[in-house]
């Protein structure tokens, strides 16, 4: 369950979107903010970003297409279309223009949002993520560099090979899930039962893994979308937030390609902020919000 700021459980629904459906889950008041998880997460992780936000905006926190509880259609798992499932979803629920909070892949798909849909996006939050097309297939390389930095992204190659890794999670994902998301954390004991038992649940239903491996074996296609965009920078106000043990400095780095008016910050976390250190990262992003919303 999430709460908002008083206390109260956070409203859920579903909506038929761009040829799929999504779950979601929305509370509080005032300007919208759509928060876009990551892998292998659903829209649980930003329960403590949640009611730190409620107070002043009204919040939307979607499981993206194939992942939580929302529908895993066959295809569509490249980050623009997930961009357009997203804004399609605040259009029905009637938030013309909002400012968007991405992690990970999810911040990959905000930057989409953002690029294909300029006249609804105020502002964007980029926090953990690499970008496909501007140096993210670098970190699959096993080199000593990547490997002594914590950045050898070895699973990117495996997910990316069509039914071996199907046959080979079948039966672990708790396992895969675990490791994943605790070795990539600073603070691996911010990775709570609770939070592991509701990424295991979704991701162990029928379809889970499947899409999951669907958004990383679309990463080529990411990439040609990625440039593309980056041709005609974004104009709004760009937040780029890191873990010092993880991408760090190097979302703003990558956020200069994309954007012209850029502010980074590093906490002293790995990759999962939201659930690692999420005190601090609501006194960065209140700040930024109130500026540009």
């Amino acid at each position: 369950m999430m709460y908002d700021h008083d206390g109260k459980p956070v409203r859920t629904g579903r909506a038929a979107v761009n040829g799929t459906s999504l779950h979601y889950r929305t509370a509080g008041s005032g300007p919208a903010v759509v928060l876009l998880h990551g892998v292998p997460k659903t829209s649980y992780h930003w329960r403590h970003i949640v009611p730190k936000l409620t107070r002043h905006y009204t919040v939307v926190a979607p499981d993206l297409r194939g992942l939580g509880d929302s529908a895993r259609p066959a295809d569509g798992y490249d980050c623009a279309t997930m961009s357009d499932d997203v804004a399609e979803l605040m259009a029905r629920l009637g938030h013309e223009t909002y400012a968007v909070i991405g992690e990970d892949w999810g911040a990959v798909i905000g930057y989409q949002l953002a690029a294909r849909h300029r006249d609804h996006v105020r502002a964007l939050v980029f926090a953990e993520a690499l970008f496909p097309g501007f140096g993210f297939e670098d970190h699959t390389a096993l080199t000593p560099e990547n490997v002594s930095s914590g950045m050898h992204l070895w699973h990117l190659g495996f997910y990316f090979q069509p039914d071996v890794p199907e046959m080979l999670i079948a039966g672990h994902e708790r396992e895969l899930i675990t490791y994943m998301i605790k070795f990539e954390r600073s603070h691996p004991d911010s990775a709570t039962p609770d939070a592991i038992e509701e990424y295991v649940r979704c991701y162990s239903m029928p379809g889970g893994i499947r899409a999951m491996l669907a958004i990383y074996r679309a990463m080529l296609r990411d990439a040609e979308l990625n440039r593309q965009a980056a041709k005609k920078k974004l104009d709004i106000p760009v937040l780029a937030l890191g873990g010092s043990a993880f991408i760090g400095d190097r979302n703003e780095s990558q956020m200069r390609i994309m954007a012209h008016d850029v502010t980074g910050h590093v906490f002293d976390a790995g990759h999962d902020l939201a659930e690692e250190v999420p005190e601090e990262m609501a006194e960065v992003l209140l700040p930024f919000l109130a500026g540009h919303l």
